[in-house]
């Protein structure tokens, strides 16, 4: 199977989710600054939450450049990362309207950490379709910031319990980790061009 139809199909709900989640900013009745006030705490989840996404978007479509075809249990394992990320604007919202509390923040890295294994799964069912010595293999042989980002949702949910701005710090942390697109992957396609020039 091509890959064609599943990177459309994954863009347009990555759009969808970013856009159902701007509509849970409320326009204020008020017309002054103190109007926008209580939005502060919805405001600030969502632009956290755009950023993973983004970054979730970003990393799938360098992903997929070294990708070369699908099968059924890929379109599976490219579902359910979309089913966690599909969360993303009710554990956004939660946790924004509620101004951070403990449960919400919990549940807002749940979300994350199962996200995270859902690309991971994703990540290894690909790799054996594709066969160790692919580009796709190669590209994922360092896991080193997916651990860090691991480790940091276990640490984070129930820490948020405690002190949600522990939590809140680790989330943003993992979020900065990941900002700059990862170029494990356009290196990996870049070898492998410059292999079949040779």
């Amino acid at each position: 199977m091509t890959k064609g139809r599943l990177e459309a199909f994954t863009n347009a709900v990555i759009a969808i989710i970013m856009t159902i989640m701007v509509l849970e900013l409320k326009v204020p009745h008020g017309i002054s600054l103190q109007a926008l006030l209580p939005l502060i705490p919805v405001f600030l989840s969502y632009v956290l939450s755009f950023v993973y996404l983004g970054i979730y978007w970003n990393n799938h479509h360098h992903l997929w450049q070294a990708v070369r075809h699908v099968n059924g249990v890929v379109l599976w394992a490219n579902l359910h990362l979309l089913f966690w990320l599909s969360l993303i604007p009710f554990a956004t919202g939660w946790m924004g309207e509620n101004h951070f509390a403990a449960l919400p923040v919990a549940l807002y890295g749940f979300v994350l950490l199962m996200a995270a294994v859902a690309y991971f799964v994703m990540t290894i069912v690909l790799v054996r379709l594709h066969g160790k010595d692919s580009v796709v293999a190669r590209a994922l042989a360092s896991v080193f910031k997916e651990r860090i980002s691991t480790v940091a949702y276990v640490m984070a949910i129930p820490i948020a319990f405690f002190n949600t701005w522990i939590s809140c710090g680790l989330y943003l942390m993992v979020a900065l980790i990941w900002l700059v697109p990862d170029p494990r992957f356009e290196k990996a396609v870049m070898v492998k061009e410059q292999g079949t020039e040779q």
